[in-house]
């Protein structure tokens, strides 16, 4: 019997000092800030965007040194977009979790599918990209965002070489072997 009592006094500190703090989830105000985020993005709405962000946010895109702010991200986009003829995040891969660090930071992550044309040639490019976005008083304090985009390069680069390649030939012409149909006239 006293082990019995002594069992159920464990049991029951150990149901009391429970922590209810939900650390995880896949649904919350945040993340609506996020997905929210996400669509002024496909829809080039910047000033809504740059409202999510406090105004010291720092964001940082493939780097930990390059830091850009809210009122720098629609030239940043402007500027990446300028080759594409069509982008946007894919719908149907788009994953959104918070969580709660040890310390009570509170982060919202992201993972999608970016699909782009190339304006030049209409190729299209699929890239993976996670993005993770810290909060304080429901405002973006922090963005990181890691995206590969080597193919992206290496078809830019094609792209380039062809354009050189076109304007190295079109110099390229010699005068000996135009096929010219010229009358001469003499003046007197």
């Amino acid at each position: 019997m006293k082990k019995l009592n002594v069992l159920t006094l464990v049991i029951l500190l150990l149901v009391a000092c429970k922590n209810d703090v939900t650390r995880y989830t896949q649904d919350s105000e945040e993340i609506e800030i996020v997905k929210a985020t996400i669509n002024d993005y496909d829809y080039h709405k910047w000033d809504s965007q740059r409202e999510r962000y406090a105004d010291t946010a720092k964001i940082y895109y493939n780097s930990r040194k390059k830091v850009l702010i809210p009122k720098d991200l629609q030239t940043y986009h402007l500027k990446n977009d300028s080759s594409f003829s069509t982008r946007a995040f894919e719908d149907e891969y788009r994953e959104y979790e918070m969580i709660e660090d040890n310390n009570g930071k509170v982060w919202v992550n992201f993972w999608g599918l970016w699909k782009g044309h190339l304006a030049a040639n209409n190729k299209e490019i699929v890239i993976p990209v996670h993005i993770t976005y810290q909060f304080d008083k429901g405002k973006i304090v922090k963005e990181y965002g890691y995206w590969n985009t080597g193919e992206l390069i290496l078809e830019l680069q094609k792209i380039e070489q062809k354009s050189d390649d076109l304007k190295e030939d079109s110099l390229d012409i010699d005068i000996n072997e135009l096929d010219l149909d010229i009358d001469v006239v003499e003046l007197d």
